[in-house]
């Protein structure tokens, strides 16, 4: 995704919070973008919580199939492993609604 279509989900979308992810959801095709701030630490900490998150949303995007995602990183990601955000976003999808 582009940076005009992220901030689109960003404006658009229904935040959906958690320990540590934050999920937009807006219509869309389907796509998804992660994003960790330096709230999630240094550089590392911010690659393994991007790759861990990347990791965790295609196991989770079927609960969301015709919508584009933005997942934001939160500082509790931090040590999290991959099944603990598929089960946190599999809570978070399934009490969004969708």
């Amino acid at each position: 995704m582009r940076a005009r279509e992220i901030r689109r989900v960003l404006d658009e979308g229904r935040p959906s919070h958690g320990k540590r992810v934050v999920i937009f959801l807006a219509p869309g095709p389907g796509r998804a973008a992660v994003i960790a701030g330096k709230k999630v630490g240094k550089a590392v900490q911010r690659n393994r919580a991007r790759r861990v998150l990347r990791a965790a949303w295609p196991q989770v995007s079927p609960m969301a199939p015709d919508a584009d995602a933005v997942l934001v990183a939160r500082a509790g990601i931090l040590g999290a492993k991959t099944q603990d955000l598929v089960n946190e976003m599999s809570e978070l999808l399934g009490g969004s609604g969708r």
